[in-house]
């Protein structure tokens, strides 16, 4: 397993039929650039669903290394329509709700 980057954060209510759409987009842009995410070995999302309504999600990308975060994030800030996607997933989080960690496998 490698290093996980995870990201939590919940999604405004009266947004998230939007959201959905967003992610449509996202996952369109990995498709069509893959050198501007290649360093992502996976990606897993996870949400938090209560009386069929979400908000509660948890994002999770792997990569093999942490200088492959590093390459990944110099990309992703010098790639406009990237820059542009990160701004506008503001649009749809709960202020104060992020966060992002870095998790390793702990070797017994």
């Amino acid at each position: 397993m490698g290093i996980l980057v995870v990201q939590t954060y919940v999604v405004k209510p009266e947004k998230q039929e939007e959201y959905k759409a967003f992610l449509q987009r996202w996952l369109q842009f990995m498709k069509e650039n893959p050198k501007e995410v290649e360093e992502i070995k996976s990606t897993k999302m996870f949400t938090q669903t209560i009386g069929g309504v979400f908000g509660g999600i948890v994002e999770m990308l792997e990569f093999n290394s942490l200088s492959d975060i590093d390459k990944y994030m110099q990309k992703a800030f010098k790639n406009k329509e990237h820059m542009k996607l990160d701004k506008e997933q503001e649009l749809f989080t709960v202020p104060g709700t992020r966060s992002i960690s870095i998790w390793s496998p702990l070797e017994l």
